[in-house]
């Protein structure tokens, strides 16, 4: 990764409440394993890109859902900014997180979820070191969404009428790079968890 650039890495996690998060887990979990799992999963992620922080001159942010950020702050972090997703779904908030970090001056930005057990430093060095070659980099999720998504400019319109919450959500996604056009380079594929079936990718997890 060229070091002069101004390199962003966001992270889009939602508060831990009991019956808020992770619903699709809480048939296997209940709604407070459910939560445990989310919190773990999001203090898994921090840790790891602390990591990543301390070897690549990358600015760290976390875009956080419920809670507020005295909450959030508590939590997983007082020394990386805590900023609210706002309202709209995921895509008008994906959309406002990389308009702020650009217009911050962000020539580089990568958003990553809480859900992919397999992600770290490695996968975030390639994801920025894609941007400093191609318009965008995307983490395909097995499940036919993505882990991560990375702009090196604003493209609001990659996140216009995707059928969020679906299996082709990556697809519609690449679609539209296409159409753009962007130039689009693809990670490997991860597995996110957020299905009981899911749970599996865990190592060492076990139902409480």
């Amino acid at each position: 990764m060229d070091r002069d650039r101004q390199a962003r890495l966001i992270l889009f996690t939602r508060y831990p409440e009991a019956g808020r998060t992770k619903t699709r887990l809480i048939p296997a979990l209940g709604a407070q394993g459910a939560a445990a799992l989310q919190r773990r999963m999001s203090e898994a992620i921090v840790a790891q890109m602390i990591s990543f922080a301390g070897q690549y001159p990358v600015a760290l942010e976390i875009c956080y859902a419920d809670g507020n950020q005295q909450a959030m702050e508590n939590w997983l972090a007082s020394d990386i900014p805590c900023l609210p997703q706002g309202e709209g779904d995921l895509g008008a908030r994906l959309q406002r997180a990389f308009a702020q970090a650009f217009a911050k001056g962000a020539q580089a930005v990568v958003i990553i979820g809480a859900d992919c057990p397999g992600l770290g430093p490695d996968i975030f060095a390639q994801a920025f070191a894609a941007l400093a070659r191609k318009d965008l980099v995307v983490g395909p999720a097995m499940d036919g969404g993505y882990y991560l998504i990375g702009l090196n400019q604003p493209a609001a319109a990659l996140f216009k009428e995707i059928p969020w919450g679906s299996g082709e959500v990556l697809a519609v996604t690449l679609k539209q790079a296409q159409a753009l056009p962007l130039a689009t380079h693809l990670l490997e594929p991860l597995a996110d968890v957020d299905r009981p079936e899911d749970l599996r990718h865990i190592d060492n997890y076990s139902h409480p």
